[in-house]
Formats: C-alpha cells, sequence, structure tokens
C-alpha cells in the first residue's frame, strides 16, 4: 500500500511531522523560559495583548461604515471598547495581570475539558493517553490558579503558562513520534 503512494506525499509526511516535532521542541524551550522568567512572562503577556487590542479599536474607527445613526453609535462604542480596554491594559499591567489570571482560570479549564473529552473520543488508538494525561495537568493547573488568585497573579501567568506549554509540547511531541511509528511510511521517508 505505502509503495503506490506518490513520493510528494511521502515528503510532505515527513515535512509536516519533521515541522510538527520542531514546534513541539520550541513549545517545551518557551515553557522553560517562562518558568524562570515568570513575572516577566506575566507583564510581556499583558503588553503583548494590550496592543493588539488598540489597533484594532483604531482600525474598527478608520474603517467607519455604517448606515444608519444607530449603527454608526454602535461602531465607535466598540472601537472605543477595544482601544480603551488595550489602553487601560498597557498603562496599568498589575491590574491587566489579575484580569489575564483570571481569564487564564477559564482557558485552563476548557482546554483541560477538550482534552480529556478528545481522549475519550480516541482511546481505542493506543496513543492517545497523552491526551488524558495534558487534560488532568491542564485542569489542575486552572484550580492551583483559581486558589491563589489575586494574589498570586504577578508570577502565575507565567509560571502556569511555562507549565501548560512543557506539557503541551511533550504531548505533541509523543503523538507525533507515535504517529511516525504507526505510519507505514516511516521507514521509507526516513531513508
Amino acid at each position: 500500500m505505502s509503495n503506490a503512494l506518490p513520493e510528494s506525499f511521502k515528503e510532505m509526511f515527513k515535512i509536516a511531522t519533521g515541522l510538527s516535532i520542531f514546534l513541539s521542541i520550541l513549545l517545551i524551550v518557551f515553557g522553560l523560559l517562562a518558568i524562570l522568567l515568570p513575572v516577566e512572562m506575566s507583564f510581556g503577556v499583558v503588553v503583548v495583548i494590550s496592543w493588539p487590542l488598540m489597533i484594532s479599536g483604531l482600525v474598527q474607527f478608520v474603517h467607519f461604515r455604517c448606515k444608519g445613526i444607530g449603527a454608526a453609535i454602535w461602531k465607535t462604542l466598540i472601537a472605543a471598547a477595544y482601544f480603551g480596554t488595550g489602553l487601560y491594559l498597557r498603562l496599568n499591567t498589575t491590574v491587566g495581570v489579575a484580569a489575564l489570571t483570571l481569564c487564564l482560570i477559564l482557558f485552563f479549564a476548557a482546554q483541560g475539558l477538550i482534552d480529556i473529552l478528545m481522549y475519550l473520543r480516541t482511546r481505542q488508538s493506543g496513543i492517545s493517553g497523552w491526551l488524558l494525561l495534558d487534560g488532568v495537568i491542564t485542569i489542575i493547573l486552572a484550580i492551583l490558579i483559581w486558589q491563589n488568585w489575586p494574589s498570586g497573579s504577578l508570577w502565575v501567568i507565567g509560571a502556569l503558562v511555562g507549565i501548560n506549554m512543557i506539557m503541551t509540547g511533550v504531548t505533541r511531541l509523543m503523538l507525533t513520534i507515535a504517529i511516525r511509528r504507526a505510519t507505514p511510511l516511516t521507514a521509507q521517508v526516513a531513508t
């Protein structure tokens, strides 16, 4: 069966799995950096989020096309909300860190639940145990953040996002390696 596949497919498989391994390792490295510099990572996340919000507000205001006064007022309010939220986060990073920590709780809880549901859907494949582990650890992280909120917000985002990045990187790496081993193309592609 694998001999019937075109060489271009085999090369695409090799490139795709190689890229997945590279991105997995990159996630692990960035996760380690986030753990080593948790406060800096926390403030960095707030700054990074504030700029797109401000830019989005400006773009929405510049590309202002509406029919009717109600739509014009609505578009102006939305543009002002985006810009104002971004500016507030940029000028008040400590408050932004506390608010983003609360959002992080919700994000990790949702991600963990989705990983566990994906495990339940794919558990017969034999390679999905990593999804279950990732989901359980991510939900535990959500609980840990909640227990330390808001007092631990300065270090929580950086440290726990780092742990999550490492777990996601390891999970992605293990799944990619399992796919390479399970695919009959592997022997031919690796050569």
